[in-house]
């Protein structure tokens, strides 16, 4: 005799308890009729079966060398002598791994705003934290969740995670997510206690945004929607939060000359944790062969722990300083993809961005019918395939950072840069002085090579300042700190 199914709701309710139950049965329910509501009586099975899941992982503040993965063959300071992360190693076995990737900003709003739109953040006059975002027109932009439905409306979209934008992740055309999250939501003290390691069993909420993701995917892959999911961790930003046995394994394992907080590696394995549950999970679901997935960092590492302390070597080293700065240790990030056709173990040092993500994407999903406007960002999709090609193409030539004010944290010094094929530019707007570098022979930028090259220094100046003045950037005046004031109301743009 068969048992009543609200028996089997009870038992597995008296299992994990009833606030859990609770909360998992809301959001299971949420997915559901989010899907299904959304989903067309005559679903195109073979517009679902060329039309790839695409899952994009976003680490917070994860430096350049804050993983185990080597991202440039021949620099062992690309990796972390410390930390572990061997999921991510298994990814980029399976995949390709950008040892010149970029933030579009060294700090993390703008950063993200640029992912979603393919615009800079100086197009976008969003360059800081903080800063109101009235001007941004979040329901007009084309998004990534808008562009992979406008492919094929048989998409679904779900955001989970820190989402530190304006505006709330529905208008940009996700189907569920949880919210306008900041910081805050993942656990985070503006004050000395963020430094200190607390262990927990969901540091950073790793875990609970992996269960969400774990659902969302399963939902999708029984009614064979194609989807685009979007888990934007709060870790390994501050608070610095760790699993016990985690904490207890790296405590006792000697520390490294470059990394040595066993708090700060030990939340990073547990990240890690997190990618080999979503691997297994795409592996048990048998999606690989039409699953493309994307790990990347908003930003470089803070240069030292505790934070915004003066420090002789950065934690992004060989690169120098870190978040805050336009300098390499703020903005170059790891970036691993993996998926169909995209060569396993294979690297590239093509330069590339945060805001080429979204036509990156439309070009995996099948891009026949969009044209993007007023963007920053190329699609690098045919690098994926093709490990030798070198550049991708962009309506504006180079790579734009634009940190036009005073940060207390760090440089105290308003500056943008540009890079351009092996050179890297930066000009800060108190003095109009310059600093050239070719960042293939000095990733490290201790060698100006302005006046031996004014050439190069001149043509880069040129096009960054005629950037800023097309895009009408916000632009520098002592005193303005662009923070919480409607940008109508401050008088300063090129």
């Amino acid at each position: 005799k068969k048992k009543p199914i609200y028996k089997y709701f009870y038992n597995y309710m008296m299992q994990i308890g009833y606030s859990k139950f609770i909360k998992n049965f809301f959001f299971t329910f949420g997915v559901l009729v989010c899907i299904c509501s959304c989903s067309s009586d005559n679903q195109s099975k073979e517009n679902t079966l060329n039309s790839p899941n695409i899952i994009f992982i976003l680490a917070d503040d994860q430096g350049w060398n804050g993983t185990s993965v080597q991202m440039m063959h021949n620099e062992i300071g690309s990796k972390s002598d410390y930390f572990e992360t061997p999921n991510l190693e298994l990814l980029a076995e399976e995949g390709m791994r950008f040892s010149d990737a970029y933030s579009s900003a060294p700090v993390c709003a703008p950063s993200r705003y640029s992912i979603q739109f393919g615009k800079s953040p100086a197009r976008l006059s969003l360059i800081r934290v903080g800063m109101n975002t009235d001007h941004i027109d979040h329901m007009g932009f084309i998004s990534i969740p808008k562009a992979l439905k406008k492919i094929n409306n048989e998409y679904r979209a779900a955001h989970f995670g820190k989402w530190g934008m304006g505006s709330n992740p529905s208008v940009l055309g996700y189907d569920i997510s949880d919210g306008p999250t900041k910081n805050k939501h993942g656990n985070f003290d503006n004050n000395k206690s963020q430094w200190k390691n607390v262990i927990k069993k969901d540091p950073k909420n790793i875990f609970s945004l992996t269960d969400k993701a774990i659902q969302f995917i399963d939902i999708c892959s029984e009614k064979n929607i194609p989807f685009f999911l979007q888990i934007s961790h709060y870790a390994v930003h501050s608070n610095i939060e760790s699993k016990s046995k985690s904490y207890t394994h790296f405590k006792e394992k000697p520390k490294g000359n470059q990394h040595i907080d066993p708090g700060f590696a030990a939340m990073t394995f547990n990240l890690d944790e997190s990618l080999g549950i979503l691997l297994k999970k795409i592996k048990d679901l048998e999606l690989e062969d039409n699953t493309y997935i994307f790990y990347m960092s908003d930003n470089g590492s803070v240069p030292n722990i505790p934070g915004a302390k003066k420090y002789d070597k950065s934690y992004n080293y060989p690169l120098s300083r870190g978040k805050w700065d336009a300098y390499e240790g703020g903005i170059r990030v790891p970036l691993i993809v993996a998926g169909p056709g995209i060569k396993k173990g294979s690297e590239s040092s093509v330069p590339v961005s945060g805001s080429d993500i979204l036509p990156t994407l439309i070009d995996l999903a099948g891009n026949k019918k969009i044209v993007l406007s007023e963007i920053d960002g190329g699609s690098f999709a045919s690098v994926l395939f093709n490990e030798n090609i070198k550049q991708i193409k962009r309506e504006v030539e180079g790579i734009f950072f634009h940190v036009p004010y005073k940060n207390g944290i760090a440089l105290k010094r308003p500056h943008s840069a540009v890079r351009k094929g092996d050179y890297k530019l930066i000009k800060f707007e108190d003095d109009k002085s310059i600093l050239l570098f070719n960042l293939v022979k000095d990733k490290m930028e201790q060698l100006d090579v302005a006046h031996q090259n004014p050439q190069k220094a001149k043509e880069l100046e040129e096009i960054l300042e005629n950037y800023l003045k097309d895009v009408q950037a916000p632009k520098w005046k002592d005193g303005i700190t662009w923070k919480n004031i409607p940008l109508k109301k401050i008088n300063s743009r090129y």
